[in-house]
């Protein structure tokens, strides 16, 4: 069945990457420079259909990296001629270098996009399969670069207003431009003020140690859990498999009132002890669950040869079944301690001593009118970050461990 044409096709999409190319390269140049840089949209829009038709004007087979050389110039000739030079509405004789920058990063953002959605799309009538193939495309990029914006600006604007004074934020708060002449140690005056004056070291080392002993604790329990709900056969074990995940239909903020006040009459409340009371109870069910599946992956012949050789039942779980489940127990790690680090209702209510804070809670602590800005985005920054190191330090670890324990033939 034909529906459409692929010239058509290609030139919808060229639109749609001119336009979402030249806007965020021209909300990236505000951010980075301080200018009020407003995007030429009609330029950006004509720009990348001009280089989606050029792209689709030759056979899939016959497009040379001269093709696409063409096609990037003809971007950035398109934009500056509809734009009559200025395609963020600035004079050029302003950051010119940043503004030569982000008119080639938009052409060559144009360019990658329409390649890859028009890669075996030619300018004829298409098939079905062909034309539904290039929507998917399109809309898989559209979603890869929304998702991309959502987490990367925030962050960027976390991490550039911690390296701005408070004096800069007052002349202009949406100016995130920062000045490199000032020197690294001006730059980083927040996060120096912020564990000189704010105590802040002391709500890194608390959240280190909550979140690891958080981390313990919910293996010690939910590794036996998890094998005997697996392996083993007893009263009860059908309905324990399927219930281990009931506590999630309380929302926390039902639990939180009685635990506070049974807390409060134990004398846990203002401790970290009721915090790696709570965080374990609350992350051991969903431990359970995900290493209990596992564990059933795992084939039972090899416990049972185990056995045979003389192992005990613990002896299997320490040198088969763990070594085996390294990428499970690398993942429940990773979910834990994210978990137990980013944590703040509990640590909200129950924590009342500064001195014993969690990263959470003292981040909180420093949103108010006596603390600048800069300090509490700089101390955002310190609460992200060691997440994503220990991501992506985890990630090699699964991808090692998924060949951990293998079996030879």
């Amino acid at each position: 069945m034909r529906i459409g044409t692929g010239l058509l096709l290609a030139l919808i999409s060229g639109l749609i990457w001119g336009v979402i190319a030249i806007v965020i390269t021209g909300i990236s140049l505000t951010l980075i420079t301080g200018l009020a840089a407003t995007p030429i949209i009609s330029a950006g829009a004509l720009a990348g259909a001009v280089n989606a038709a050029i792209i689709i004007a030759r056979p899939p087979k016959n497009r040379t990296p001269g093709l696409y050389l063409v096609a990037f110039a003809a971007v950035v000739i398109a934009m500056m001629l509809v734009s009559f030079g200025m395609p963020f509405s600035l004079s050029f004789s302003q950051n010119s270098a940043t503004q030569a920058f982000g008119v080639g990063l938009i052409a060559l953002a144009i360019t990658f996009a329409n390649r890859m959605c028009l890669m075996d799309a030619n300018a004829g009538m298409l098939k079905r399969y062909s034309f539904d193939l290039v929507i998917v495309r399109v809309f898989k990029g559209l979603g890869f670069v929304f998702f991309s914006v959502i987490v990367i600006l925030p962050f960027y604007v976390m991490v550039m207003t911690s390296l701005k004074n408070q004096q800069d934020l007052f002349l202009n708060p949406l100016d995130l431009s920062i000045d490199l002449s000032q020197g690294f140690a001006s730059l980083t005056d927040s996060y120096v003020e912020l564990f000189t004056q704010f105590n802040f070291g002391s709500f890194l080392l608390t959240s280190t140690i909550v979140s690891v002993s958080t981390v313990l604790i919910t293996l010690a329990f939910s590794i036996p859990g998890a094998y005997a709900v697996a392996r083993l056969k007893f009263p009860g074990q059908t309905v324990l498999s399927s219930s281990i995940l009931l506590i999630y239909l309380v929302p926390m903020i039902v639990l939180v009132i009685p635990l506070y006040a049974v807390f409060s009459q134990l004398g846990l409340r203002n401790s970290l002890v009721g915090l790696l009371i709570v965080y374990p109870a609350t992350t051991v069910p969903v431990a359970l669950y995900m290493l209990q599946g596992y564990f059933r992956g795992i084939p039972a012949e090899l416990e049972e040869a185990g056995l045979m050789d003389g192992l005990s039942r613990l002896g299997v779980i320490w040198k088969i079944t763990l070594p085996l489940a390294l990428p499970a127990l690398a993942s429940v790690s990773l979910y834990v301690f994210m978990i137990a680090w980013n944590e703040f209702l509990f640590a909200f209510m129950f924590l009342d001593d500064p001195g014993i804070f969690t990263l959470s809670r003292g981040v909180v602590s420093l949103n108010s009118s006596e603390v600048p800005r800069q300090h509490l985005m700089a101390g955002a920054v310190i609460a992200t970050v060691p997440i994503l190191a220990i991501f992506l330090w985890f990630e090699r670890f699964l991808v090692q461990g998924l060949t951990a324990g293998s079996v030879k033939g």
